[in-house]
């Protein structure tokens, strides 16, 4: 009898083992043999690397009102919006209302990226646009420009910014020199064409309504 059991028992475990031997084949997905069905996010389309931004036709500005030209560009779906002096005076346009468009860059009719910045050359509502439009200051670069008639602003804001500037009344009044863009430049040292190498600037000024000494 005990042979019997024996047997019986050497049977069992070979009958255990072979039931583990078959739950590793390839249809037992759960230890990861054979096909898996694909996960959801893997059969998901993979993202856009980068969206193109739409692109619109650029509007007239020309003439508008600075603020109402501002708000139409916006509607039309442009909100990187700059504007500047067309006098080249360096002001700032503070209230908008008081100003009108002259120029802007880029022109209308143009089909861009509503991404692009829009420029508004604009001078105040009881000024006459420039035959041309000034532009804001640029660079002096390595020689004295020639800053006659231009507003004591933008002459400072051309010149590198550790360079000490006097600007003195031209009339010899001694009058105090506040609002830089209301004065324009009369005489200036060093004269235009000069080598700048870090020396004094001095400018002479009077205000827009005057005339040069």
């Amino acid at each position: 009898m005990a042979n019997w059991r024996l047997i019986g028992g050497i049977t069992a475990g070979v009958l255990v083992l072979g039931g583990t031997a078959t739950g590793c084949g390839p249809g037992n997905t759960a230890s990861g043999g054979g096909s898996t069905t694909p996960s959801a996010a893997a059969s998901e389309p993979a993202e856009s690397a980068g969206s193109v931004a739409e692109k619109k036709t650029v509007p007239n500005f020309v003439g508008k009102g600075l603020q109402s030209a501002q708000d139409e560009a916006q509607a039309a779906g442009f909100y990187n919006l700059d504007s500047h002096d067309a006098l080249g005076r360096d002001r700032l346009q503070a209230l908008d209302r008081n100003w009108k468009v002259c120029s802007q860059n880029p022109a209308a009719g143009k089909t861009l990226s509503v991404d692009t910045e829009l420029d508004f050359g604009a001078v105040k509502l009881e000024e006459s646009c420039p035959a041309k439009d000034q532009g804001e200051p640029t660079a002096a670069g390595a020689t004295m420009p020639d800053f006659t008639g231009k507003s004591v602003k933008s002459a400072r804001a051309a010149l590198d910014s550790s360079t000490s500037i006097t600007v003195k009344d031209a009339t010899g009044e001694d009058r105090l020199i506040l609002v830089e863009s209301n004065w324009q430049v009369c005489t200036q040292d060093p004269k235009p064409g000069v080598k700048l190498t870090g020396q004094p600037v001095t400018f002479t000024a009077v205000k827009y309504e005057e005339s040069c000494p």
